[in-house]
């Protein structure tokens, strides 16, 4: 491994960072990602489960499908607000939506998937299928 020194001006180096970054001209890269909702994905001997972080979305808002062992969990969420005061009326929309797809392995069983949303986490449970399910060690006596 070799090491290269580097000479830093006062300035420059800053300057070309900033300029280099994705989200320079806008600043619309970190918005992006900041409106997708964060997953993790656990697995314990008997199930799989999915927990989306999502505050401020009711559980209405939600939509979770499955096709072809494709789970999408989607939200979109619509929201105007109008006020009108002496000499001048103020109108806001807002839009949020997203989507998520995850390939659910042959061990689950789609019949038995379920949801659930509490305290901003929508959590997805996805049981495996019996023959799936680990079993524990067992002593074989020798007769």
């Amino acid at each position: 491994m070799s090491l290269v020194k580097r000479k830093n001006s006062i300035w420059f180096p800053s300057v070309f960072d900033e300029l280099m970054k994705p989200d320079w001209f806008g600043g619309t890269f970190n918005e992006v990602r900041a409106n997708i909702p964060a997953v993790n994905i656990k697995e314990d001997d008997a199930s799989f489960s999915l927990e989306l972080a999502a505050p401020g979305i009711s559980k209405e808002d939600f939509k979770i499908d499955l096709d072809n062992d494709v789970l999408t969990i989607s939200s979109e969420k619509k929201s105007e607000n109008e006020e009108a005061n002496k000499g001048y009326t103020r109108k806001e929309f807002s839009y949020h939506s997203f989507k998520r797809s995850f390939t659910i392995p042959e061990s689950v069983d789609p019949n038995a998937i379920g949801a659930s949303y509490e305290n901003g986490v929508l959590t997805v449970a996805l049981p495996k299928k019996e023959e799936a399910v680990v079993k524990p060690n067992r002593e074989i006596k020798i007769s």
